[in-house]
Protein backbone atom coordinates (compact mmCIF):
# COMPACT_ATOMS: atom_id res chain seq x y z
CA UNK A 1 0.00 0.00 0.00
CA UNK A 2 1.61 3.31 -1.01
CA UNK A 3 2.49 5.73 1.76
CA UNK A 4 0.24 8.75 2.14
CA UNK A 5 1.60 11.91 0.62
CA UNK A 6 2.91 14.37 3.20
CA UNK A 7 0.56 17.24 3.89
CA UNK A 8 1.79 20.60 2.71
CA UNK A 9 2.55 23.28 5.31
CA UNK A 10 -0.17 25.83 5.94
CA UNK A 11 0.21 29.60 5.60
CA UNK A 12 -1.35 30.85 8.82
CA UNK A 13 -1.87 34.46 9.87
CA UNK A 14 -2.86 35.05 13.48
CA UNK A 15 -4.31 38.36 14.61
CA UNK A 16 -4.15 39.34 18.26
CA UNK A 17 -3.79 42.60 20.16
CA UNK A 18 -0.47 41.55 21.72
CA UNK A 19 2.49 39.20 21.46
CA UNK A 20 4.11 37.51 24.45
CA UNK A 21 6.86 40.15 24.71
CA UNK A 22 4.34 42.92 25.30
CA UNK A 23 4.69 44.26 28.87
CA UNK A 24 0.93 43.73 29.29
CA UNK A 25 0.94 40.16 27.93
CA UNK A 26 -0.90 37.53 29.92
CA UNK A 27 -2.34 34.06 29.67
CA UNK A 28 -3.94 34.59 26.25
CA UNK A 29 -0.55 35.48 24.76
CA UNK A 30 1.09 32.47 26.41
CA UNK A 31 -1.62 30.28 24.90
CA UNK A 32 -1.13 31.80 21.45
CA UNK A 33 2.63 31.32 21.40
CA UNK A 34 2.55 27.82 22.89
CA UNK A 35 0.15 26.66 20.17
CA UNK A 36 1.36 28.54 17.11
CA UNK A 37 5.03 28.35 18.06
CA UNK A 38 4.67 24.58 17.89
CA UNK A 39 2.93 24.83 14.53
CA UNK A 40 5.79 27.00 13.26
CA UNK A 41 8.29 24.42 14.54
CA UNK A 42 6.33 21.74 12.66
CA UNK A 43 7.01 23.60 9.41
CA UNK A 44 3.96 25.80 9.00
CA UNK A 45 4.41 29.42 7.92
CA UNK A 46 3.00 31.43 10.84
CA UNK A 47 2.71 35.21 10.97
CA UNK A 48 1.32 37.21 13.88
CA UNK A 49 -0.22 40.62 13.28
CA UNK A 50 -0.51 42.43 16.60
CA UNK A 51 -0.23 45.74 18.38
CA UNK A 52 2.96 47.03 19.91
CA UNK A 53 4.03 49.40 22.66
CA UNK A 54 6.05 52.63 22.72
CA UNK A 55 9.61 52.01 21.55
CA UNK A 56 9.11 48.40 20.50
CA UNK A 57 10.66 47.07 17.28
CA UNK A 58 8.01 46.78 14.55
CA UNK A 59 9.22 43.34 13.50
CA UNK A 60 10.43 40.33 15.48
CA UNK A 61 10.66 36.56 15.31
CA UNK A 62 9.30 34.82 18.40
CA UNK A 63 9.02 31.04 18.70
CA UNK A 64 9.48 30.80 14.93
CA UNK A 65 6.54 33.17 14.38
CA UNK A 66 7.08 36.26 12.19
CA UNK A 67 5.65 39.08 14.31
CA UNK A 68 4.40 42.32 12.73
CA UNK A 69 3.60 45.01 15.30
CA UNK A 70 1.25 47.76 14.19
CA UNK A 71 0.37 50.72 16.35
CA UNK A 72 -0.16 50.37 20.08
CA UNK A 73 -2.73 48.79 22.36
CA UNK A 74 -5.02 51.76 21.75
CA UNK A 75 -4.50 52.23 18.01
CA UNK A 76 -4.10 48.64 16.82
CA UNK A 77 -7.82 47.97 16.18
CA UNK A 78 -7.93 51.04 13.94
CA UNK A 79 -4.76 50.17 11.99
CA UNK A 80 -4.91 46.39 11.73
CA UNK A 81 -7.17 46.09 8.71
CA UNK A 82 -5.26 48.69 6.66
CA UNK A 83 -2.00 46.84 7.38
CA UNK A 84 -3.65 43.58 6.36
CA UNK A 85 -4.82 45.09 3.08
CA UNK A 86 -1.45 46.62 2.16
CA UNK A 87 1.00 44.03 3.49
CA UNK A 88 -0.59 40.69 4.35
CA UNK A 89 -3.50 39.89 2.01
CA UNK A 90 -1.15 39.59 -0.96
CA UNK A 91 0.58 36.64 0.73
CA UNK A 92 -2.62 34.64 0.14
CA UNK A 93 -2.66 32.89 3.51
CA UNK A 94 -4.59 29.65 3.82
CA UNK A 95 -6.35 30.74 6.99
CA UNK A 96 -6.69 33.76 9.24
CA UNK A 97 -7.00 33.01 12.95
CA UNK A 98 -8.43 35.89 14.93
CA UNK A 99 -7.59 35.54 18.62
CA UNK A 100 -10.52 37.48 20.06
CA UNK A 101 -8.73 38.47 23.22
CA UNK A 102 -10.05 42.01 23.55
CA UNK A 103 -12.48 43.81 21.25
CA UNK A 104 -13.29 41.73 18.12
CA UNK A 105 -11.87 43.06 14.86
CA UNK A 106 -14.60 41.53 12.65
CA UNK A 107 -12.00 39.86 10.41
CA UNK A 108 -14.59 37.98 8.32
CA UNK A 109 -15.03 41.33 6.56
CA UNK A 110 -11.32 41.55 5.65
CA UNK A 111 -11.40 39.37 2.56
CA UNK A 112 -12.05 35.91 1.18
CA UNK A 113 -9.53 34.02 3.29
CA UNK A 114 -11.16 31.49 5.67
CA UNK A 115 -11.38 32.82 9.21
CA UNK A 116 -11.25 30.86 12.46
CA UNK A 117 -12.22 32.76 15.60
CA UNK A 118 -10.17 31.68 18.60
CA UNK A 119 -11.82 32.77 21.86
CA UNK A 120 -10.18 32.50 25.29
CA UNK A 121 -13.18 34.24 26.85
CA UNK A 122 -15.46 37.19 26.30
CA UNK A 123 -15.82 40.05 28.75
CA UNK A 124 -19.53 40.71 28.64
CA UNK A 125 -20.72 42.57 31.76
CA UNK A 126 -17.38 41.94 33.53
CA UNK A 127 -15.92 44.80 31.48
CA UNK A 128 -17.78 47.17 33.81
CA UNK A 129 -15.70 45.86 36.75
CA UNK A 130 -12.46 47.11 35.22
CA UNK A 131 -13.10 49.96 32.83
CA UNK A 132 -14.79 53.31 32.96
CA UNK A 133 -18.45 53.19 32.00
CA UNK A 134 -17.85 54.61 28.48
CA UNK A 135 -15.02 52.16 27.72
CA UNK A 136 -16.84 49.21 29.28
CA UNK A 137 -19.92 50.05 27.25
CA UNK A 138 -17.78 50.16 24.10
CA UNK A 139 -16.36 46.68 24.83
CA UNK A 140 -19.81 45.30 25.63
CA UNK A 141 -21.28 46.80 22.48
CA UNK A 142 -18.37 45.52 20.33
CA UNK A 143 -19.15 41.95 21.42
CA UNK A 144 -22.85 42.20 20.67
CA UNK A 145 -22.57 41.76 16.85
CA UNK A 146 -20.57 38.51 17.13
CA UNK A 147 -23.36 36.19 15.91
CA UNK A 148 -23.97 38.44 12.89
CA UNK A 149 -20.42 39.46 11.95
CA UNK A 150 -19.10 35.90 12.41
CA UNK A 151 -22.09 34.03 11.00
CA UNK A 152 -20.96 30.63 9.70
CA UNK A 153 -17.39 31.17 10.96
CA UNK A 154 -15.85 28.22 12.81
CA UNK A 155 -14.77 28.94 16.38
CA UNK A 156 -12.21 27.50 18.75
CA UNK A 157 -12.90 27.88 22.48
CA UNK A 158 -10.44 26.98 25.23
CA UNK A 159 -13.11 25.71 27.63
CA UNK A 160 -16.63 24.39 27.73
CA UNK A 161 -17.59 27.53 29.67
CA UNK A 162 -16.48 29.74 26.80
CA UNK A 163 -18.26 27.48 24.30
CA UNK A 164 -21.45 27.78 26.35
CA UNK A 165 -21.03 31.56 26.47
CA UNK A 166 -20.71 31.69 22.68
CA UNK A 167 -23.76 29.50 22.23
CA UNK A 168 -25.69 31.74 24.60
CA UNK A 169 -24.82 34.70 22.40
CA UNK A 170 -26.20 33.03 19.29
CA UNK A 171 -23.15 31.21 17.84
CA UNK A 172 -24.20 27.79 16.56
CA UNK A 173 -22.77 25.27 19.04
CA UNK A 174 -21.78 22.87 16.27
CA UNK A 175 -19.41 25.54 14.93
CA UNK A 176 -17.49 25.70 18.22
CA UNK A 177 -14.57 23.31 18.73
CA UNK A 178 -13.28 23.10 22.30
CA UNK A 179 -9.51 22.62 22.48
CA UNK A 180 -8.18 22.76 26.02
CA UNK A 181 -4.89 24.54 26.68
CA UNK A 182 -1.85 22.59 27.76
CA UNK A 183 0.67 22.82 30.55
CA UNK A 184 4.42 22.24 30.51
CA UNK A 185 4.61 19.47 33.09
CA UNK A 186 8.35 19.10 32.49
CA UNK A 187 8.94 22.73 33.48
CA UNK A 188 6.44 22.87 36.33
CA UNK A 189 7.20 20.02 38.69
CA UNK A 190 6.60 19.35 42.38
CA UNK A 191 9.28 19.59 45.06
CA UNK A 192 7.79 19.19 48.52
CA UNK A 193 11.20 19.83 50.06
CA UNK A 194 10.95 23.53 49.18
CA UNK A 195 7.40 24.01 50.50
CA UNK A 196 7.43 26.92 52.93
CA UNK A 197 7.64 25.98 56.61
CA UNK A 198 4.70 28.23 57.46
CA UNK A 199 1.40 28.56 55.61
CA UNK A 200 1.98 30.58 52.45
CA UNK A 201 -0.67 31.55 49.94
CA UNK A 202 0.04 32.96 46.50
CA UNK A 203 -1.65 34.99 43.83
CA UNK A 204 -0.07 35.05 40.37
CA UNK A 205 -1.45 37.19 37.56
CA UNK A 206 -2.30 40.69 36.48
CA UNK A 207 -3.09 43.25 39.13
CA UNK A 208 -6.28 44.53 37.54
CA UNK A 209 -9.54 45.25 39.29
CA UNK A 210 -11.53 42.60 37.43
CA UNK A 211 -9.16 39.83 38.57
CA UNK A 212 -10.59 39.90 42.09
CA UNK A 213 -7.24 40.19 43.88
CA UNK A 214 -8.97 42.37 46.48
CA UNK A 215 -11.16 39.36 47.30
CA UNK A 216 -8.04 37.24 47.87
CA UNK A 217 -6.71 39.94 50.23
CA UNK A 218 -10.00 40.17 52.11
CA UNK A 219 -10.19 36.38 52.41
CA UNK A 220 -6.63 36.23 53.72
CA UNK A 221 -7.43 38.86 56.35
CA UNK A 222 -10.66 37.06 57.32
CA UNK A 223 -8.79 33.76 57.73
CA UNK A 224 -7.01 35.29 60.74
CA UNK A 225 -3.86 33.19 60.41
CA UNK A 226 -1.14 35.16 62.23
CA UNK A 227 1.66 32.85 61.04
CA UNK A 228 0.57 32.83 57.39
CA UNK A 229 1.78 35.00 54.54
CA UNK A 230 0.30 36.00 51.19
CA UNK A 231 2.61 36.60 48.24
CA UNK A 232 1.16 38.55 45.31
CA UNK A 233 3.09 38.32 42.03
CA UNK A 234 2.19 40.40 39.00
CA UNK A 235 2.00 43.93 37.70
CA UNK A 236 -0.89 46.24 36.94
CA UNK A 237 -2.45 49.57 37.71
CA UNK A 238 -4.48 48.16 40.60
CA UNK A 239 -1.40 47.57 42.77
CA UNK A 240 -1.55 50.90 44.72
CA UNK A 241 -5.18 50.22 45.65
CA UNK A 242 -4.30 46.69 46.76
CA UNK A 243 -1.40 47.93 48.89
CA UNK A 244 -3.73 50.45 50.50
CA UNK A 245 -6.30 47.70 51.13
CA UNK A 246 -3.65 45.50 52.80
CA UNK A 247 -2.88 48.37 55.19
CA UNK A 248 -6.57 48.97 55.81
CA UNK A 249 -7.08 45.28 56.65
CA UNK A 250 -4.03 45.33 58.96
CA UNK A 251 -2.25 42.54 57.06
CA UNK A 252 0.37 44.62 55.22
CA UNK A 253 3.14 43.10 57.35
CA UNK A 254 2.16 39.61 56.12
CA UNK A 255 1.52 40.44 52.46
CA UNK A 256 4.41 40.66 50.00
CA UNK A 257 4.01 42.34 46.61
CA UNK A 258 6.60 40.75 44.34
CA UNK A 259 5.90 42.68 41.13
CA UNK A 260 6.29 40.98 37.79
CA UNK A 261 8.52 37.92 38.24
CA UNK A 262 10.52 35.77 35.82
CA UNK A 263 9.95 32.07 35.16
CA UNK A 264 12.45 30.87 37.77
CA UNK A 265 10.82 32.99 40.47
CA UNK A 266 7.39 31.86 39.30
CA UNK A 267 8.34 28.20 39.62
CA UNK A 268 9.79 28.80 43.08
CA UNK A 269 6.64 30.64 44.21
CA UNK A 270 4.31 27.88 43.03
CA UNK A 271 6.41 25.23 44.75
CA UNK A 272 6.71 26.96 48.13
CA UNK A 273 3.05 28.03 48.32
CA UNK A 274 0.59 25.95 50.30
CA UNK A 275 -2.11 27.03 47.87
CA UNK A 276 -2.69 29.37 44.95
CA UNK A 277 -5.69 31.69 45.44
CA UNK A 278 -7.65 32.97 42.46
CA UNK A 279 -10.89 34.95 42.68
CA UNK A 280 -11.67 36.18 39.18
CA UNK A 281 -15.37 36.33 38.24
CA UNK A 282 -14.68 34.86 34.80
CA UNK A 283 -11.77 33.43 32.84
CA UNK A 284 -11.32 31.49 29.66
CA UNK A 285 -9.61 28.67 31.48
CA UNK A 286 -7.08 29.30 34.25
CA UNK A 287 -3.63 28.32 33.01
CA UNK A 288 -2.03 29.52 36.25
CA UNK A 289 -4.21 27.05 38.14
CA UNK A 290 -2.77 24.23 36.02
CA UNK A 291 0.78 25.54 36.51
CA UNK A 292 0.20 25.37 40.26
CA UNK A 293 -1.32 21.91 39.95
CA UNK A 294 1.65 20.68 37.91
CA UNK A 295 3.86 22.04 40.70
CA UNK A 296 2.00 19.92 43.23
CA UNK A 297 0.21 22.88 44.80
CA UNK A 298 -3.54 22.99 45.50
CA UNK A 299 -5.72 25.85 44.25
CA UNK A 300 -8.46 27.77 46.04
CA UNK A 301 -10.55 29.52 43.39
CA UNK A 302 -13.88 31.10 42.66
CA UNK A 303 -16.37 28.70 41.15
CA UNK A 304 -16.52 30.93 38.07
CA UNK A 305 -16.88 30.17 34.34
CA UNK A 306 -13.64 28.79 32.93
CA UNK A 307 -11.91 28.56 36.29
CA UNK A 308 -14.10 25.71 37.51
CA UNK A 309 -12.75 23.52 34.71
CA UNK A 310 -9.14 23.87 35.90
CA UNK A 311 -9.82 22.88 39.53
CA UNK A 312 -11.40 19.66 40.80
CA UNK A 313 -13.25 20.52 43.98
CA UNK A 314 -11.90 18.70 47.05
CA UNK A 315 -9.57 16.71 44.79
CA UNK A 316 -7.01 19.23 43.51
CA UNK A 317 -8.17 22.15 45.64
CA UNK A 318 -11.34 24.01 46.52
CA UNK A 319 -13.95 25.91 44.52
CA UNK A 320 -15.86 28.53 46.48
CA UNK A 321 -18.76 30.78 45.48
CA UNK A 322 -17.42 33.87 43.75
CA UNK A 323 -16.93 36.86 46.08
CA UNK A 324 -17.67 34.68 49.14
CA UNK A 325 -14.64 35.76 51.19
CA UNK A 326 -15.83 33.76 54.20
CA UNK A 327 -15.79 30.54 52.16
CA UNK A 328 -12.35 31.31 50.71
CA UNK A 329 -11.05 32.15 54.18
CA UNK A 330 -12.40 28.85 55.50
CA UNK A 331 -10.55 26.96 52.74
CA UNK A 332 -7.37 28.84 53.61
CA UNK A 333 -7.73 27.90 57.28
CA UNK A 334 -8.39 24.29 56.39
CA UNK A 335 -5.14 24.03 54.45
CA UNK A 336 -3.12 26.16 56.86
CA UNK A 337 -3.92 23.81 59.73
CA UNK A 338 -3.29 20.54 57.88
CA UNK A 339 0.02 20.25 56.04
CA UNK A 340 -0.71 16.63 55.13
CA UNK A 341 -3.89 17.75 53.34
CA UNK A 342 -1.83 20.21 51.30
CA UNK A 343 0.43 17.40 50.17
CA UNK A 344 -2.43 14.99 49.40
CA UNK A 345 -4.25 17.54 47.27
CA UNK A 346 -0.92 18.43 45.64
CA UNK A 347 -0.34 14.85 44.53
CA UNK A 348 -3.82 14.68 42.98
CA UNK A 349 -3.29 18.08 41.37
CA UNK A 350 -0.12 16.88 39.68
CA UNK A 351 -1.95 13.85 38.27
CA UNK A 352 -4.73 16.09 36.96
CA UNK A 353 -2.26 18.44 35.25
CA UNK A 354 -0.57 15.52 33.49
CA UNK A 355 -3.75 15.12 31.44
CA UNK A 356 -3.07 18.37 29.55
CA UNK A 357 -0.25 19.06 27.11
CA UNK A 358 0.61 21.82 24.65
CA UNK A 359 1.61 19.20 22.11
CA UNK A 360 -1.89 17.75 22.13
CA UNK A 361 -3.43 21.23 21.95
CA UNK A 362 -1.22 22.13 18.97
CA UNK A 363 -2.04 18.88 17.17
CA UNK A 364 -5.77 19.40 17.68
CA UNK A 365 -5.48 23.00 16.47
CA UNK A 366 -3.58 21.92 13.35
CA UNK A 367 -6.21 19.26 12.61
CA UNK A 368 -8.99 21.82 13.00
CA UNK A 369 -7.27 24.35 10.73
CA UNK A 370 -6.63 21.70 8.05
CA UNK A 371 -10.28 20.74 8.24
CA UNK A 372 -11.31 24.37 7.63
CA UNK A 373 -8.81 24.86 4.80
CA UNK A 374 -9.77 21.52 3.30
CA UNK A 375 -13.34 22.68 2.83
CA UNK A 376 -12.01 24.89 0.03
CA UNK A 377 -10.47 21.87 -1.62
CA UNK A 378 -6.88 23.08 -1.30
CA UNK A 379 -5.87 21.82 2.14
Amino acid sequence: MPAAEPKRPLRIVVVNWQCRDNPLAGGAEIHLHEIFGRLAAAGHDVTLLCGGWPGCPPRATLDGIAVHRVGTRQSFPFKARAYWNTHVAEWRPDVLVEDINKVPLYTPRWGRVPVVALVPHLFGPTAFRELSIPLAAAVWLAERPLPFMYRGVPFEAISESTADDLAGRGIARELVRVIFPGIDTAQYTPDASVRADRPTFAYLGRLQKYKGVDLVLRSFAAAALPDATLEIAGAGNYRPALEALARELAVADRVRFLGRIDEAAKQALLRRAWALAFASPKEGWGITNLEAAASGTPVIASNSPGIRESVQHEVTGYLVPHADTAAMAQAMRRLATDRSLVERLGVAARQFALGFSWERAAEDTEAHLREIVGRRGDG
